[in-house]
């Protein structure tokens, strides 16, 4: 795949630097160059991708998608909006997210489409970055942030400030303190050691060398999911910069702001989180005042689609912020579209399903038909995503 360099692109993004400068479209102000970085690809189905300044003037990318309540997501390592929803590591959040919330999520400074040019990597600016991106989005009403990894400290910071904007916060994953607030000399040394084998291992021909790096984050994860979250770090930022941002996050700590969260939170995390010992979000949990808390079985910091913890990390999401509402759309449901649906949610083929239950193709055609109209969605994916951990767990009418 390349990227197209035609004179019409090239003039589009002069265009759009001599809006910038006449104030029309202030937000593009001396990104002409930066933008020719990221032109469409030819054939590619790109979503709507827009750009604010944060408060020191760092250019921003940004997206919204998605049908539900707002949701917004803090940034964290590692994204690009451009390959986000392609690959095996990210693709199912994005589906999922977009499945149930109007979903605003972006690029944190350094990465992915915002300004490699970053200056300032302290925690203040991961806050600004977070609520210059809400200002822009203009979200109507209270919205669900979500927290991942690192995120969490930035999303609980934003909590504190704007609690009037947040209606549900989703801490997943998450710490309160970076390794330079907490353990021992020898972990800080161990995690110096993890972010100078990112520096060296950048671009070199031998992928084992990244491995050594992602595979923490991953550690579950397959060849194809490790060397595309590799080929992720490559595309997303530089190893400088990568190497800064790691570092910047062992300088956090949000510890004195858990007592002064307001709105209702949800702590998630796994039992053997290789990169983010589990005690952590117990800080979070204990200190938080009413947090809920729930630790699901595995190991792998960034959660997996084939993971099976994953149905049950969505569903608690849902369950949380959505309350019963997928409860009450699935009593409008017969027993045999249940049937159906848990099938569905098992990924069954229609043919599959008949033979179980006992009926005809067609039949099994109409009762999806009829079930996903009943629900609100569109297709057997979208349906798989909503329900699945709702069904699968035994979902009864009583």
């Amino acid at each position: 795949m390349w990227y197209i360099a035609s004179p019409f692109h090239l003039f589009h993004c002069q265009c759009l630097a001599s809006l910038a400068k006449s104030g029309i479209c202030p937000g593009f102000a001396g990104s002409g160059e930066k933008l020719r970085g990221h032109l469409p690809r030819f054939g590619e189905n790109m979503r709507s991708v827009r750009f604010t300044r944060s408060a020191d003037g760092t250019a921003l990318a940004w997206m919204t998608s998605g049908r539900g309540p707002p949701l917004v997501k803090a940034s964290n390592w590692l994204t690009h909006l451009e390959y986000d929803y392609k690959g095996p590591v990210w693709a199912h959040w994005v589906r999922f997210l977009e499945s149930n919330f109007t979903t605003t999520r972006y690029d944190e400074r350094g990465c992915g489409m915002s300004d490699r040019d970053i200056g300032d990597l302290d925690f203040e600016r991961w806050v600004e970055d977070l609520e210059a991106v809400v200002d822009a989005a203009g979200i109507d009403g209270p919205f669900v942030l979500l927290g991942v990894s690192q995120g969490a400290a930035t999303a609980i910071s934003y909590a504190v400030r704007h609690p009037e904007k947040v209606s549900h916060l989703v801490l997943y994953g998450g710490y309160a303190q970076g390794i330079n607030h907490r353990g021992k000399s020898a972990d800080r040394d161990f995690y110096k050691a993890v972010v100078d084998v990112f520096r060296l291992g950048w671009g070199r021909d031998n992928p084992a060398f990244m491995e050594v790096f992602t595979s923490r984050f991953l550690s579950d994860g397959s060849h194809e999911q490790l060397e595309w979250f590799n080929q992720l770090c490559e595309k997303s930022l530089s190893p400088e910069t990568g190497g800064d941002l790691l570092m910047a996050r062992a300088d956090v700590d949000v510890t004195h702001l858990l007592a002064q969260v307001t709105v209702p939170t949800l702590v998630i995390h796994l039992a053997d989180d290789a990169v983010v010992p589990i005690e952590h979000s117990e800080i979070l949990a204990r200190n938080i005042p009413g947090a809920q808390y729930v630790v699901l079985q595995g190991k792998i910091h960034i959660l997996l689609e084939d993971d099976t913890a994953w149905p049950e990390l969505t569903r608690l999401i849902r369950q949380f912020t959505l309350g019963d509402v997928a409860d009450i759309a699935l009593d409008a449901l017969t027993a045999r579209e249940i049937d159906v649906l848990r099938l569905i949610c098992a990924a069954q083929s229609n043919k599959a399903i008949a033979n179980d239950l006992g009926l005809t193709e067609k039949t099994i055609r109409n009762h999806a038909s009829n079930l996903f109209s009943k629900l609100g969605v569109h297709s057997r994916q979208e349906a798989i995503l909503q329900y699945s951990g709702i069904v699968q767990g035994g979902f009864d009418r009583a």
